[in-house]
This record gives structure tokens, sequence and C-alpha cells, in this order.
């Protein structure tokens, strides 16, 4: 059977419904692949599946730690291949669901873990960071490592010095390292889906969904984040909005100048997922339009997975 059905893709473009309905269909639970949703307080700006959804099925790695806890993608694969084990072990199939492709891919395929930390060479990284800026180590991970380099934000200054660290240590960019490890690690029996809107309704989506936040309370979210001390945590997280706002809050921008970038920014992030994800040829693109309802999906995904019961309830419909 099926180990796990992935619904995987930009943000904005319709993940969560599509899963919840997936995962009533077959009576299983969700895995959330999204790394800030782990963190409470922050539902709002990281559209965090909502009480009653979460209560049409049950979801993992949701709300479990507060923003000042560090969590990675490799203690996520493995809290999640648990996760999954047990649930095939009942016979049902694993529901993923998320934008961080490194977390789908910690899951499904496991991760190269690379060498080791070099503390004197990234603390001299981070002194030049502070001295020219990230963007100059970024301008360098691009020249060594431009898959990877196109697939992080480019304030990531975190996964900037690990790619520059892991190429200066073995001479062979992370990018290639994680194909070879793909290639040759034993990956989960995954179903693997997309919904594919012109580049252009999606954007469009992204704009409502930044406004629906807006709407739903999402600035007083980011007060009270800050007014908890967490504005050097939002920094280093480098969540969609939260800096935007926090900027505004201070004074720095205007409300429509925070609103307008935190667009800006979400729709750039949105491309860089799509980078990401286009790159894994074995994610089904299902077509769709500015009308389309990620509901309307679910018979064309359910067809592509191998469930335990060769005449499953949805096949008798």
């Amino acid at each position: 059977m099926t180990a796990v059905l992935a619904v995987v893709g930009p943000t904005a473009s319709g993940k969560t419904a599509l899963a919840i309905e997936l995962a009533e269909r077959l009576g299983t639970e969700v895995i959330s692949a999204d790394s800030m949703q782990v963190y409470r307080g922050m539902e709002i700006g990281t559209a965090a599946p909502t009480a009653n959804e979460q209560a049409r099925a049950p979801h993992h790695f949701v709300g479990i730690l507060e923003p000042d806890e560090q969590f990675t993608a490799g203690r996520f694969g493995d809290e999640a291949r648990a996760i999954v084990e047990r649930l095939n072990r009942q016979g049902r199939v694993a529901v993923v669901v998320g934008g961080s492709g490194l977390y789908v891919r910690a899951l499904i395929d496991g991760l190269f873990p690379g060498p080791g930390k070099d503390s004197v060479f990234r603390e001299r990284l981070q002194l030049e960071a502070d001295l020219k800026g990230v963007g100059a180590l970024y301008t360098r991970l691009r020249e060594v490592d431009p898959d990877y380099a196109a697939i992080i934000q480019p304030t990531d200054l975190r996964r900037i010095i690990r790619g520059l660290e892991v190429y200066e240590r073995t001479g062979t960019p992370l990018s290639k390292l994680h194909r070879e490890h793909r290639d040759e690690s034993m990956s989960l029996d995954a179903v693997q889906v997309a919904l594919n809107y012109p580049r252009q309704v999606l954007y469009d989506r992204i704009d409502a969904r930044v406004d629906r936040m807006l709407e739903a309370g999402f600035v007083d979210e980011v007060k009270r984040l800050l007014e908890g001390g967490r504005a050097k945590r939002l920094f280093e997280l480098r969540t969609l909005g939260y800096r935007e706002f926090a900027a505004y809050l201070r004074g720095e921008q205007s409300f429509e100048e925070a609103r307008e970038a935190m667009k800006r920014n979400t729709r750039r992030f949105a491309k860089r997922q799509l980078s990401w994800f286009r790159a894994d040829p074995r994610i089904h693109w299902l077509t769709a339009a500015a009308d389309s309802r990620p509901e309307a999906f679910v018979k064309a995904v359910l067809d592509r997975i191998t469930p335990a019961d060769p005449h499953p309830p949805w096949r008798r419909l």
C-alpha cells in the first residue's frame, strides 16, 4: 500500500483544504510539514489549520512548541516517520501537507547528515555577515551551489552558512549531496501531488490570503508576540509578515507599506517553493484554475494511491 499521500506546493494553493478532505475520506490523520506551524501563538500568520479543521481529522505538528524553542527538519523527519509507521500498521495511509520542502524530503527520503559543524568556519562567516551583510554570503553560495541557493531565502543566514560550510569541507554542493543521498536511500512509498495554478492566479490568491489574515487580527498577533519578548526570535525565524508588521508597529513604515511588503515577500517565497517542488519529478501537478476548489481534486488524488483494501469505499461509490 501507499505509505504517504503528500499534498505539497506553494503557499495559498489550497493544500490544507485538499488534505483535510483526503484525510476524512481515508479515515486517517494529517501530518503538517510546515516549519512554522509548529509554533503556538502564530496561528494567523502561518495559516495554521483552525480548530474546526483539526476536528475533522487529527493533526500532528501544529502548535506544539513555543516560538523560542528549536525545531529541525531532522527531528521532524524522525518523529513523522514514527507516525507514518503506526498508521501503516493500522492499514491507513498518512496524509502529509505542507510547503516546507526540506520537511517533506526529511520524511519521505530522509536527510543527508553532512559533515559535522566547523565552529571556527561558522564564526568567520558570521563576522563577515556582520561586516558585509548577508547578501555577500548569499552571492558566494549562488556561485558554488546555485541549486541550493535558489530554494532558500536570501536572508536565511543559518542555511547559507551551512551550504558554504558543506562545500568548504567536502568540495561538493549540498544540493548534489542531497540528490545522491535520495538516490541511494530507502524512500517511503509516497504519492505526492500539488495544485498547479497559473502564476497570476496564485499571486492573486496570495494577496487575498494576506488581506484575510489582516482582517482576522494578524496585527494583534504580531503585537502580542512583540510584547511577549519574541522580537529577536521572529527575526531569526524569518516568518513572512511578522517582520513587516513589527516594523509597522515600531512606526518605521505605514500599514499600507507593511501590507504590500508582506504580499510581495510572500509572492517571492512562493516562487522559491515552486522552484523546489518542480525540481522533484515524482510530484504530480494537477491543473487548477481561478474558480477551482481544492476539494474538487479529491477523487483524482485518491485514484493515484494503492490502499490496503483493494476495494476501498471511495472506489465502490
